[in-house]
């Protein structure tokens, strides 16, 4: 296996890339948007693809909802942090709107480690470890 990419699917897509964009200080790319695409008429204005880059290794899909999907449900993203400062900040952007499952905190396994669902309602696992 070369990779594994996840696809995360939300409302208000265009927002929520903005808003993560910010928040993992990360840069958008391929964004392909519903318009004159035939078999999505009557989704016009919909994120179909987008990908979000944060750094060099780390890919995200991010599209809208289309049908009735549920958001949120069984997705938790475990993000390794390169530092301390990064964590911190990015567990401040989430946790704004959001709300802490496990408050960021150093843990038995010598990890600083938090869990926190954000306004989107997608839960994100942060994880930095000192020792590696």
């Amino acid at each position: 296996m070369k990779s594994i990419i996840p696809n995360i699917s939300v409302d208000n897509c265009q927002e929520a890339m903005e808003f993560y964009k910010n928040a993992f200080d990360a840069e958008l790319k391929n964004v392909k948007i519903a318009d004159k695409e035939e078999m999505f008429k009557g989704h016009e204005g919909k994120v179909m693809h987008s990908e979000l880059h944060i750094g060099e290794n780390c890919i995200i899909y991010l599209t809208d909802i289309f049908g009735d999907k549920s958001q949120g449900t069984h997705i938790q993203m475990i993000l390794g942090m390169d530092s301390k400062e990064e964590i911190e900040r990015v567990y401040a952007d989430l946790v704004k709107e959001g709300k802490a499952e496990y408050e960021l905190q150093k843990t038995f396994w010598g990890a600083y480690h938090a869990v926190v669902r954000d306004k989107y309602g997608i839960t994100w696992g942060l994880d930095y470890n000192e020792n590696n």
